[in-house]
């Protein structure tokens, strides 16, 4: 019996796992560990939302199968949020697509627009679905460096260029999931130029473009005279209104892309639950309150934990204006280490989880990912801990891990 799994064989050891792993034992040994390691949502989502889905639920007939789709409410309730938010008409039966969740939407999009031997185009560092369900789809992955700026574009042209055979697509993720990196629609406008002179697909994930706190909304890439011909965008519920564990996002755009995956995903799923998507269906149509005050509480918890890194003696602390994460390099003291080691030390002595960087791809070495799913209180001892952590020896923190291993 053969069980050395093409697929299997070519996705790499979860790098968080050792993290985990260490986590857990620290929680079973007492330890009160402040989690930062994971984007999940710590707030309740809106009120009005949860009456909706408890309504819904009382109807007997939402309880058969739902739309793989979509239910047309939800798919008219996006057109509508992006003719509001981003002035872009799309067609609820054509350019939009209910996904269960953003992640399930790129990992069918890949699987919908990859053939063998195909090459796509995608930032490192990067969200991990963005590259490996490319892989898992049989596809082969073009990496350049994830910096939004005009280095950007050159090593974007040399990829396409010297790429085995043209690629299919680009992957963008702006605000960025790792680096918070946000761009401004020029950078778009050029963007879609390239594309078009190559004639390769652009995906475009959106899932914090409501999580912003300089007053500057991001743009959307559909928001380009143009980009519908060659771009689709990912959205989600689950940040906007902490609804992640609902499993609500979208696909929007160009419709032979729309098209292609909502294909796909009628031989795989009948859709998210029906009440799901009938509360999501208000979340997007009703009051908008509740996603002003998530994100003035985001901002808070930046600032808490942005000006106490700084005081505690953190390197080179850089303060986002956009997503829910902070991307920090690692104090010089511990840069040898490599970030891994590094989150292992933090979590051993300061009770601190943290994502290692790496574990967005190799270019994400030397950070470590920080999510503000704690409150502020939490995140001011969080604080306390980390600024005793990196007042103490780092030589003898390295050795004692090193014993230990």
């Amino acid at each position: 019996m053969n069980d050395d799994f093409y697929r299997i064989k070519r996705l790499p050891p979860y790098v968080f796992a050792e993290v985990n792993k260490m986590k857990a034992a620290a929680r079973a040994s007492g330890h009160d560990i402040i989690d930062f390691g994971m984007g999940n949502p710590d707030s309740a989502p809106p009120a009005h939302v949860v009456d909706k889905m408890r309504e819904t639920l009382k109807d007997p007939k939402v309880h058969r199968y739902s739309l793989s789709r979509g239910i047309q409410g939800l798919r008219r309730a996006q057109a509508g949020y992006y003719q509001r938010r981003f002035g872009v008409e799309l067609d609820p039966e054509t350019e939009v697509v209910v996904t269960i969740g953003s992640k399930e939407g790129l990992a069918n999009m890949a699987q919908a627009i990859s053939g063998p031997g195909d090459y796509f185009i995608v930032p490192d560092p990067c969200y991990p679905i963005h590259i490996w369900g490319f892989v898992i789809a049989g596809s082969e992955v073009i990496s350049i460096p994830n910096t939004p700026d005009e280095s950007f574009f050159t090593h974007l042209k040399n990829a396409i260029e010297t790429a085995p055979r043209k690629p299919v697509a680009l992957v963008v993720n702006y605000p960025c999931n790792p680096t918070t990196a946000a761009v401004e629609l020029s950078f778009y406008e050029q963007l879609v130029d390239l594309c078009r002179h190559y004639g390769i697909y652009i995906l475009s994930d959106l899932a914090y473009c409501e999580l912003y706190y300089d007053g500057k909304p991001p743009p959307s890439i559909l928001q380009v005279k143009g980009a519908k011909d060659i771009a689709a965008e990912f959205t989600t519920i689950s940040k906007t209104y902490s609804m992640a564990g609902w499993r609500i996002g979208f696909a929007v755009g160009n419709q032979k892309l729309i098209g292609a995956l909502t294909k796909v995903k009628s031989y795989l799923d009948y859709g998210t639950f029906l009440p799901v998507q009938v509360a999501a269906t208000a979340a997007i149509n009703g009051p908008q309150e509740y996603v002003g005050n998530l994100r003035a509480m985001y901002k808070e918890r930046r600032d808490i934990l942005a000006e106490g890194l700084i005081d505690a003696g953190w390197d080179n602390v850089t303060v986002p204006n956009s997503s829910m994460f902070l991307w920090l390099p690692l104090p010089k003291a511990y840069q040898h280490i490599g970030c891994l080691e590094f989150s292992k030390l933090l979590l051993k002595h300061a009770d601190v989880a943290v994502a290692p960087g790496v574990g967005f791809g190799p270019g994400g070495e030397g950070f470590v990912r920080i999510a503000l799913v704690e409150n502020k209180h939490r995140i001011r001892q969080a604080v306390r801990n980390i600024k005793q952590f990196l007042q103490a020896d780092p030589q003898q923190q390295i050795s004692e891990l090193e014993k230990a291993s």
